[in-house]
């Protein structure tokens, strides 16, 4: 039987595997809590985040470097690790954020923004930010001259994981990406592609620079791919037109995947929405593997594998409304559905339409691993 990184490799390198692989991008607290038998700092937002303002980032990275790799022990059968629950922890030299304590529910920062904590999102949302820019130009994007390399401790947690669990899982460095720059948020960059193109074409350029100058330091020894991650698009489309992102974003996209492609042969990218109508320069641009296939967008498998299946593998499948919101027997009934469209001919990864997110039911979960063993060999 091949190791998962052997698998993993076979399938993105288009040649013959012995099974369909199992993927995770990331995977939430309550999950890992679960499977490990114990709460749990890994990908708790707000835990982390009050621990770290209190100074106890020795304690959070030891909390997560021994939980994330018990977690994919216990479950054994993930062949492709986005180890993003390792993060980019804070330095061993770091400052502790200030957060002024409002109320049980609110805290304002060092930067006078406000921060209210959703427990059913498992968050802390900026509910206001006096920082927020709306008006920009090009000057406010200049090319960097020195790029002041990150603290290696930054990486404590996610070295730990590549040691530990790379010896038979495929590991992926995570690393950055900013093709479609939405300079002051959201609303404000996508009408400065309307109204300020320049703009746009200035912090795009900027962004690729400053990201092609942390390569070195964030393709992490050890690791087999690159992973990369921009939402794009919405439930109905991409955010800005097929015409507009080839002008404005596919060369600062397309400079930063070969670029990447440099360090590894596979890059494998995240990204939300309808995106059917940018797929096809993701292709040109070198992705090897799209993940997140957001089925309720759109996005579903079967119809994907048809349309660009012999120059693209697909990750994903199964969807994670039907693991937060299903029963056990609709998660089964997606896997088979996932694995009978996705797996014959190769070029696929099951996992889900985007993550194992907050309020995934314990029992779906299991239901889901259960299911993909019994006919993860079925496509070989």
């Amino acid at each position: 039987m091949m190791t998962g990184k052997e698998c993993v490799s076979a399938v993105l390198s288009r040649r013959k595997a012995d099974r369909v692989p199992l993927g995770f991008y990331l995977v939430d607290c309550d999950t890992i809590g679960s499977v490990i038998g114990r709460k749990t700092l890994v990908r708790d937002t707000i835990g982390q985040r009050l621990a770290l303002a209190a100074g106890r980032r020795d304690e959070v990275v030891e909390a997560m470097k021994k939980d994330v790799v018990e977690f994919y022990r216990k479950i054994d059968c993930a062949d492709l690790i986005v180890p993003k629950e390792g993060g980019l922890v804070a330095p061993k030299n770091y400052e502790p954020e200030k957060l002024r304590r409002i109320d049980d529910e609110t805290y304002e920062d060092g930067h006078k923004r406000v921060w209210k904590i959703s427990r059913l999102e498992n968050a802390m949302l900026c509910v206001h930010d006096p920082t927020q820019r709306t008006e920009f130009k090009v000057e406010d994007f200049p090319m960097p001259t020195a790029v002041t390399p990150p603290d290696p401790s930054v990486f404590e947690v996610l070295d730990h994981i590549v040691a530990e669990l790379g010896s038979d899982r495929y590991i992926c460095s995570y690393n950055h990406i900013t093709a479609l720059s939405r300079p002051g948020g959201f609303e404000t960059g996508l009408m400065l592609y309307a109204l300020q193109p320049e703009v746009i074409h200035a912090c795009n350029r900027q962004s690729v620079a400053y990201q092609n100058a942390n390569d070195a330091h964030y393709v992490r020894p050890g690791t087999d791919g690159i992973f990369v991650e921009q939402d794009m698009a919405g439930n109905n489309g991409p955010f800005v037109s097929p015409d507009m992102f080839r002008e404005m974003c596919q060369p600062y996209f397309k400079e930063r995947i070969q670029r990447l492609k440099t360090f590894r042969e596979h890059v494998l990218f995240h990204n939300c929405g309808m995106n059917i109508p940018l797929v096809d320069m993701f292709i040109e641009a070198g992705v090897t593997c799209y993940q997140s296939l957001q089925t309720t967008a759109g996005m579903e498998i079967g119809k994907l594998k048809r349309m660009f299946g012999d120059r693209l593998v697909f990750w994903g499948g199964m969807p994670v409304e039907s693991l937060i919101a299903g029963t056990p027997e609709d998660v089964r009934c997606d896997v088979r559905t996932a694995m009978e469209r996705g797996g014959p001919g190769g070029g696929f990864i099951l996992g889900p339409s985007h993550s194992i997110a907050y309020g995934t039911k314990y029992d779906n979960f299991m239901a889901m691993l259960d299911e993909y063993t019994k006919l993860r060999d079925k496509w070989s």
